[in-house]
């Protein structure tokens, strides 16, 4: 059974697109919406992200903790963020592997702004069944892609919520 590589949602904010922008790409705030992320740390904290920019994120599933490096794709204002997660580890993130790909879209709209999250699952060179048992065991779902799709509407809805009472 393949498993499915990518999932997104989206959601109307009620602030411009810039302003949407700017939050969300402060990876240091990621943890305010996120129900995985605990803090990310970066080298200049306030410098705008910029294509290149690396940080590391702290998260939290099921009681256990890690750590992942991560570095940012792209850096449109007002139109487009996004990182790959390519570092794994405990308590440092130190073993290379491709993970994960996250990307924002930020759209203009009547109503405000329309934001859509995307995760892609950057695990290409994994055999599809050991990583959905691998999966179910991380996750408690039958895949990624069902997790993540329960975690990105959560984020979207305290995101959503966050910048229009910040507004």
């Amino acid at each position: 059974m393949p498993r499915t590589k990518q999932v997104s949602d989206s959601i109307v904010v009620a602030i411009d697109p810039v302003t949407a922008y700017d939050r969300v790409s402060d990876v240091t705030q990621i943890h305010r919406w996120s129900p995985e992320n605990t803090g990310a740390l970066v080298a200049e904290p306030g410098a705008p992200a910029c294509v290149g920019m690396r940080f590391v994120g702290t998260n939290i599933r099921r009681g256990v903790r890690w750590s992942t490096g991560c570095e940012v794709t792209a850096a449109d204002r007002g139109s487009r963020f996004a990182f790959k997660v390519r570092r794994y580890g405990l308590r440092k993130p130190v073993l290379p592997v491709a993970i994960a790909s996250w990307e924002y879209r930020f759209e203009a709209v009547p109503e405000g702004t329309l934001i859509t999250e995307t995760w892609t699952d950057d695990r290409r060179g994994w055999p599809d069944l050991p990583t959905l048992w691998f999966d179910k065991i991380a996750t408690g779902k039958p895949g990624f892609a069902e997790f993540q799709r329960g975690n990105i509407r959560r984020t979207l809805e305290r995101l959503k919520a966050d910048l229009e009472s910040a507004a």
